[in-house]
């Protein structure tokens, strides 16, 4: 092709195989380039990516990364991710071509966080940072391009979100009260790994004026306890409470733990079922009596607390919608 950015970029429009950024060209040397992070054979097969099933292979991965602007380094960090949501409980079939606004988060734990520079503290949602951004590029050209699944055809969010760009983080261990997401999933302080689970934007949680534990709680408890979020209406899935280093002092210089911070949310964000108008009442909760409470997750495990972000008074909470987490050792 001709060597003009402008040229090889409306290719890539015309053909659908791009997300409507720019792209660097997978020429066969900037491939090479990027194997040279795996240490795994380019023909072996990582996964099967619905809605097509087509094989995510370890040569495939490293294409959409150089597409994505990736370094090589960040190459074992996307063979687990896409080794992660190809598992059963993280449900990508359903998640593929769903109306729901969900997008799978990548969330870091470990020493390759600091060592790859994924932002864990202001901003880390985005935008600024090259492995934020570019990892979780990766990850969705590659639902799209070896899945199959394109807006308005196959995948189809009725509104899609900001997500499904990318949506990529580290967790601030540094900076929180509590033990680690992944030692919380089995794993020692000094194995990195990646967690996936399926989720909506972050909603904001300002709380500047809470002096306490509680009072923190209580504001961050009324965000979660909304009428239209997935969980509430049956649909189950995992949930993200991603607390801000001074929420989460805050709360744990209450004495809490993040088990007790779950327990607390479970009394205080459920929704009354007499709250929901009589058909969605007789549709996801059928014969249970008016005093019901319904929690704001199905079971307790499904709601995972991790602290992410730098200095202010913020937290965000991220409904999710049928996909459970899972996490891979990198």
């Amino acid at each position: 092709m001709a060597d003009s950015p402008e040229e090889l970029f409306n290719f890539y429009l015309e053909k659908g195989w791009t997300d409507g950024l720019p792209i660097i060209p997978p020429a066969e040397e900037n491939v090479k380039r990027m194997l040279t992070g795996a240490n795994r054979a380019p023909s072996e097969i990582i996964g099967f990516i619905p809605p097509a099933r087509a094989e995510a292979t370890v040569e495939k991965i490293a294409g959409y990364a150089v597409m994505a602007g990736c370094l090589p380094e960040y190459m074992p960090v996307l063979i687990a991710a896409i080794s992660a949501v190809c598992e059963k409980e993280f449900n990508l079939a359903f998640m593929q071509p769903t109306t729901e606004p969900i997008a799978p988060l990548l969330i870091i734990n470990g020493p390759i966080a600091k060592k790859l520079n994924i932002n864990s503290k202001s901003g880390a949602f985005g935008p600024g940072w090259r492995a934020n951004a570019t990892i979780g590029r990766t990850v969705r050209l590659i639902l799209a391009n070896i899945g199959g699944a394109f807006p308005g055809i196959t995948d189809m969010s009725t509104q899609g979100q900001p997500g499904k760009y990318t949506f990529c983080i580290a967790e601030n261990e540094q900076d929180s009260p509590w033990e680690p997401l992944s030692v919380e999933r089995g794993f020692t302080a000094d194995i990195s790994t990646v967690s996936v689970v399926g989720l909506e934007n972050p909603h904001n949680i300002n709380d500047h004026d809470a002096l306490n534990a509680e009072e923190v709680l209580s504001t961050i408890a009324g965000t979660m306890a909304t009428l239209g979020n997935n969980h509430v209406r049956g649909l189950g899935g995992d949930a993200v409470l991603a607390l801000g280093p001074e929420h989460a002092a805050t709360i744990a210089q209450g004495g809490f733990s993040k088990q007790s911070v779950i327990d607390y949310l479970y009394e205080h964000a459920s929704i009354p079922r007499k709250a929901f108008y009589a058909r969605a009442r007789e549709q996801h909760y059928p014969g249970m009596p008016e005093e019901s409470m319904i929690p704001p997750t199905a079971r307790k495990e499904y709601l995972h607390i991790i602290v992410v972000g730098g200095p202010g008074k913020h937290s965000s909470y991220l409904p999710g919608h049928v996909s459970h987490m899972v996490t891979k050792a990198i």
